[in-house]
């Protein structure tokens, strides 16, 4: 199995996952392109100490950006949202 801190790259927080967080006990991760959904799982429950009920991953393709005459493309990037079972919750900003 590969390290949990490879699979979990970085939390996302934004409105739309904040949003799932506090209604349905969901969470969002961006992943490492070639982690599957058991590897996923797994490094959520080891790294956070919860019960995952499901993970659902999309792939997200890079956008195409323009610097004055100068045209770029942004990485993809593969982004998992993570369902936690009843009572089970992780804080991301304890210390704060």
């Amino acid at each position: 199995m590969k390290d949990p801190k490879k699979i979990l790259i970085r939390p996302l927080i934004t409105e739309k996952i904040s949003a799932l967080q506090e209604k349905q006990n969901q969470y969002g991760f961006e992943v490492d392109r070639n982690a599957n959904k058991i590897e996923i799982r797994r490094a959520v429950e080891e790294r956070f100490n919860v019960d995952v009920a499901k993970v659902r991953t999309m792939n997200i393709n890079g956008k195409m950006k323009t610097l004055g005459r100068f045209t770029g493309r942004r990485s993809s990037w593969k982004k998992a949202i993570v369902s936690l079972k009843q009572g089970q919750s992780i804080e991301f900003f304890e210390n704060i």
